[in-house]
């Protein structure tokens, strides 16, 4: 296991379980202590937790939706390969919407330069986009998501309405054959939901890791999807079910 995933179980012990121990953690990964207190040196060098006697227990800010430090970390070739294929999929002088996440960062960074108007669904997104003026970027009203730099609320679903996107790139913290699409956040859930209603058609852009996950709030079913977008590290059975919902499967 790599220290990314270490650092991400460790995240999620810690809402669960609301304290871990170094003995605890190096028997689970099978690692010495010694690494055990690098990853434990590192979520606290990024604010995620605070360090204990043998342990350590998280900070105020943590919630059960890993930070997006930790995330943009985890998965990072994948997500490159998957924001590459996401760019050729996507045709100049479309129109499309962009989540936001670490996915949606990456997705940003391969369509710098493009001939395409984006509404960004993140700062983060924006930003990059914004570095290149072939690309026309579009930033919705609402509020902005402290630390996640989403944009929620009302205004945000306002302005999606009032327009009619050729495709949304949509990411996700959790895809399920019977829960659908999910994510931690019920502002952001909303909000994709919006946007998914805004648009032609719908691309779904998430790593394998997301599959067979639930998160708390549904957005959709996964036949609201036209193509999935994802890496090598499906299961067949996964496979299997993103087909069956006569959906376009792509392996970047």
């Amino acid at each position: 296991m790599q220290a990314e995933e270490r650092q991400k179980t460790i995240m999620e012990l810690l809402h669960a379980r609301q304290q871990v121990m170094i003995s605890d953690l190096s028997a689970r990964f099978g690692v010495s202590e010694m690494t055990v207190r690098r990853d434990l040196m590192q979520l606290e060098k990024e604010g995620l937790i605070r360090r204990t006697h043998g342990g350590a227990v998280p900070t105020d800010s943590s919630s059960f939706e890993p930070p997006f430090a930790l995330r943009a970390r985890t998965h990072a070739d994948a997500k490159r390969a998957i924001a590459a294929e996401v760019a050729r999929e996507l045709r100049d002088g479309q129109t499309l919407v962009l989540d936001g996440g670490s996915t949606g960062t990456a997705i940003a960074e391969a369509l710098v330069g493009r001939n395409l108007t984006v509404c960004a669904l993140s700062m983060r997104v924006a930003e990059i986009l914004a570095s290149s003026a072939a690309t026309r970027v579009m930033i919705p009203g609402g509020q902005i998501r402290h630390g996640e730099l989403s944009i929620i609320g009302p205004a945000a679903a306002r302005t999606l309405a009032d327009h009619r996107f050729d495709t949304y790139v949509m990411t996700v913290s959790g895809v399920d054959t019977a829960a659908g699409l999910t994510e931690w956040n019920v502002d952001d859930a909303a909000v994709k939901r919006a946007a998914l209603d805004a648009s032609a058609s719908c691309v779904l852009a998430c790593d394998s890791s997301k599959f067979g996950k639930i998160a708390f709030a549904r957005v959709a079913a996964l036949s609201a999807v036209d193509t999935v977008i994802t890496d090598a590290g499906l299961t067949p059975d996964q496979r299997q079910a993103v087909e069956s919902d006569s959906t376009t499967l792509r392996i970047a």
